[in-house]
């Protein structure tokens, strides 16, 4: 068995790798369907069932057993993750691992669809450097902006690093969707 940061590792080559062997669609296949449709099938049945009080319960869980650098504000229109230090991107980073293009998008890949079906949209941001930030909401409460907490990682001084590309996701539940930011100069 291989330990949690390895998995890291190996979970981003085998996305190149995909890549690689069948393009950009079979990546999007992969996240589909091995892991919204398959690994995370426990996340779907929560937040399909009990919408934002599964989504407290599968991410307070996860994100704690992964050690992230996270808050988590919510109400009753919405669920928002401020990731400050994601573990899998940071190991990643650390470590000179870089196969995959955006090991980021993964997330969004298997979460969009996931929403989609349990009737949410998404706003969302990475930074590639292990910071990102989500809002779900329902699919009807698609109109209202996305809140801007104390704790909003976009608050902080290392979100926008010399380089760094933010992706932006609005009312999303496709990676597709994705519109990248230029990095400030």
């Amino acid at each position: 068995m291989i330990g949690c940061y390895d998995f890291c590792g190996h979970y981003e080559w085998t996305f190149e790798w995909l890549r690689e062997m069948g393009g950009d669609e079979l990546v999007k296949q992969y996240w589909d369907e091995a892991i919204h449709q398959d690994s995370q099938r426990h996340a779907g049945e929560m937040i399909v069932n009990e919408g934002i009080e599964g989504m407290k319960k599968y991410w307070a869980h996860t994100l704690e057993e992964e050690a992230a650098g996270f808050i988590c504000t919510s109400s009753d229109k919405f669920y928002r993750i401020d990731m400050h230090a994601c573990p899998s991107k940071g190991f990643l980073i650390q470590n000179g691992l870089e196969q995959y293009r955006d090991y980021c998008d993964h997330c969004i890949g298997w979460i969009g669809p996931l929403m989609k079906r349990a009737g949410f949209v998404i706003d969302h941001q990475h930074n590639h450097c292990g910071q990102c930030w989500w809002e779900m909401r329902r699919t009807e409460d698609a109109a209202v902006p996305a809140t801007r907490p104390a704790d909003d990682v976009r608050l902080r001084a290392d979100w926008k690093m010399p380089g760094a590309m933010i992706d932006s996701y609005v009312h999303a539940t496709n990676v597709d969707q994705k519109e990248v930011l230029p990095p400030e100069a």
